[in-house]
């Protein structure tokens, strides 16, 4: 498939370029030829390498008959020989024809090259006997150069055409090992989303509901609030594979990640009321940050509108010193922090924990500033491919 892309374009490209060429070099030489045959010439090749593009681009398929496709060149090159009489545009058009062999067949078009070299060299000859003056120095050197350049003409384009089947080869492969760790990825990602949330509330349900019968024989009041307990984890598994749904949704890779920000901010801004001043720089973090960086945004979103009794919230995405810096400050009420993290956890506050714990996987930082009464800054900080990677080793930081 690759070698036959690779066909396509360097056909084209040949034929274009065959038909500039021999206009060049007929237009230079008008003055010394008859100047009606050499318009009739270029007229008969201009429009044979119209229908020649046309057809190849409409059916493409048509380069699958390659010797087919030479045999048609062949004829033209013929018919400009008979029309031109061995003019300049004839050699043009057959280096050309030489150029196409070498695109379609490879090296193992040598003896073609051979061939088209001696019919040259016998025009040239034959030029030369007919007018022994000023048409010998004409000639001449088409005698010397015609079988170079038909050779070399060939082989160019069997190089370029088989370098640029190997290149499209590479870039195949190399997209589709993209897609394929992007799908690992993504697959890895949703295994950990369903894991640290429906799975360990469905687990939990799961005891309760083994629990269930023998509480019934023995216990009927306790099997009442166990059964409630299994109805709540229920709704529960429910709500978490929706809000797991919703935040899959938010961002969209195929987008532009300013444009996901900006969104994410727009729709939360819509439903609290609350103002958000946005400011983005294009920037395209990994797959995998972008996810983790737009599930932070959304949870600071949410701990504003819960906790934070904010008037204006500023989001920032900016990229200092090689890396993805997404920034969200609000005016509200702001809150005492801890010095560790673990207190986080046992204050109940599993909105920061699970924040920083994205920003690690993503390999960055999370930094939070509050100040009671003052308001609360969330700081996520994630290095850009191929950035230096030391200041990920500082977790979690904290400023009051």
């Amino acid at each position: 498939m690759s070698r036959f892309v690779a066909y396509a374009a360097v056909c084209r490209a040949l034929l274009l370029g065959r038909l500039a060429v021999t206009l060049a070099a007929v237009v230079v030489g008008l003055g010394l030829v008859d100047a009606g045959r050499a318009v009739g010439t270029l007229a008969v090749i201009t429009a044979a390498t119209a229908v020649q593009v046309a057809v190849q681009s409409r059916w493409p398929a048509v380069l699958r008959w390659r010797l087919g496709v030479l045999v048609v060149d062949a004829a033209l090159m013929i018919g400009v020989l008979v029309l031109s009489e061995g003019g300049v545009a004839y050699f043009c058009y057959a280096a050309g024809w030489a150029a196409l062999t070498g695109a379609l067949l490879g090296r193992r078009a040598f003896p073609l090259w051979i061939v088209n070299a001696v019919l040259g060299l016998a025009v040239a000859t034959q030029l030369l006997r007919v007018d022994a003056g000023a048409g010998s120095s004409l000639a001449a050197p088409f005698v010397l150069a015609f079988p170079m350049i038909d050779i070399v003409c060939g082989f160019g384009a069997a190089v370029m055409t088989a370098a640029l089947a190997r290149y499209i080869e590479v870039s195949v492969a190399a997209v589709a090992s993209a897609q394929r760790s992007a799908a690992a990825s993504e697959r890895a990602r949703l295994a950990r989303e369903l894991h640290d949330s429906v799975s360990k509330t469905l687990r939990g349900v799961s005891f309760a509901a083994v629990a269930l019968p023998s509480l019934l024989r023995r216990q009927p009041d306790l099997a009442e609030q166990l059964a409630a307990t299994v109805s709540e984890g229920t709704d529960a598994a429910v709500r978490e594979a929706r809000e797991l749904l919703t935040a899959l949704r938010l961002d969209v890779p195929d987008r532009p990640f300013a444009e996901s920000v900006e969104r994410v901010c727009r729709v939360w801004s819509d439903g609290t009321g609350i103002p958000v001043r946005v400011e983005v720089s294009t920037v395209e973090p990994p797959l995998a940050a972008r996810y983790e960086l737009t599930r932070i945004l959304d949870e600071a979103l949410h701990n504003v509108s819960r906790h934070a009794r904010a008037t204006l919230v500023q989001v920032g995405l900016h990229t200092p010193d090689g890396a993805v810096e997404l920034t969200v400050h609000d005016d509200g009420a702001g809150f005492a922090m801890p010095g560790e993290l673990s207190h986080l956890s046992a204050a109940g506050r599993f909105g920061i924990v699970g924040m920083v714990e994205r920003a690690q996987a993503a390999g960055g930082t999370l930094r939070v500033d509050s100040v009671a009464g003052v308001g609360t800054t969330v700081v996520a900080r994630v290095p850009l491919p191929g950035a230096p990677v030391a200041a990920a080793r500082q977790r979690w930081a904290v400023t009051r």
